[in-house]
């Protein structure tokens, strides 16, 4: 019996092993974009579970001409994997830039009622995401980078390299489409990816996106330890005097917990600390203007949640 390619050979690999460690019994299905991370994922895990059900998710975004038949070939070319393919049209609108309406259009069609969705992310996704964080100063979550598992998305692929992709799917005779959006300089993460990254692996010797991988992962640990002791925090997270003897990095988690739980929709790391300013560097400012139409206040050594005022 002729072994596999190494490239197939740990593509599988790597899908197996983390297919092991979830709970899958919801179902498995993969989100393919016709690209060679998420077709050699695909194939990888039609064959990691040969005999179960498995869908491929293909959604297309409309952005550009000709997209209709990227997606149906993707569809196709996972059909003949064995899985079963079904192409998602969605229409991309909102704001934020076409990048991220189109990530809010994916994620929305692709998130399942029950059950997983693998993500082709590979280590060099990891590594530019890291470098995105460091760069914008976004604060420890966004270095700590994307989980192997934030159900329902698994991203199996986190430590394999594109490189290993891209040889899985020449040795499985697959032919991935060439996003052209992966090589236009218009967009930050292509210029890290291609002039960055390789740049920082000529100057500093090579292994910087593993080693940059790394790092998300210690982070990883280090916020998991940090929210875990926010979580069993038993005083008033909205009293100063309780939160002020906190050291920062936990004040900073408890205060994001309650302004979460107290309906602010989305948080910044620079929304957390402009907050955690009002209990440890207050010189009596005014209200801090939060997401969701809040501002936070501080009123009688107490922080306050109130509707912004037009």
């Amino acid at each position: 019996m002729n072994r596999p390619d190494p490239a197939v050979s740990e593509v599988r690999t790597a899908v197996r092993r983390f297919l092991d460690g979830v709970d899958a019994s919801g179902g498995v299905a993969v989100a393919v974009s016709g690209g060679a991370d998420s077709l050699a994922l695909a194939a990888a895990t039609a064959h990691v579970l040969k005999g179960t059900t498995v869908r491929a998710l293909v959604v297309d975004h409309g952005l550009q001409a000709g997209s209709a038949q990227v997606a149906d070939r993707a569809a196709e070319q996972c059909r003949g994997l064995g899985l079963a393919a079904e192409v998602l049209r969605v229409v991309v609108e909102g704001g934020g830039g076409p990048e991220a309406a189109a990530r809010r259009a994916r994620y929305a069609a692709l998130r399942p009622s029950d059950g997983l969705v693998l993500l082709g992310h590979t280590r060099d996704d990891q590594a530019e995401t890291v470098l995105l964080g460091l760069g914008r100063g976004s604060g420890p979550r966004s270095i700590a980078g994307m989980r192997p598992l934030d159900r329902p998305w698994g991203r199996p692929l986190l430590g394999v390299t594109r490189a290993t992709t891209t040889a899985a799917c020449a040795a499985l005779g697959l032919d991935p489409w060439h996003d052209p959006h992966n090589t236009d300089p218009a967009y930050t993460r292509v210029r890290l990816r291609t002039e960055v990254l390789p740049l920082l692996e000529d100057v500093l010797q090579g292994g910087v996106a593993a080693a940059l991988a790394r790092t998300a992962a210690q982070l990883r640990d280090d916020n998991d330890a940090l929210d875990a002791l926010a979580e069993a925090f038993e005083g008033d997270p909205a009293d100063v005097a309780s939160l002020g003897e906190l050291p920062p990095a936990l004040r900073r988690r408890v205060i994001r917990r309650w302004l979460l739980a107290s309906g602010t929709p989305e948080l910044s790391d620079s929304h957390v600390r402009a907050v955690d300013a009002l209990v440890a560097g207050w010189r009596g400012q005014g209200g801090v203007w939060l997401s969701g139409g809040l501002v936070a206040r501080r009123a009688h050594g107490r922080l306050k949640l109130d509707p912004r005022q037009s």
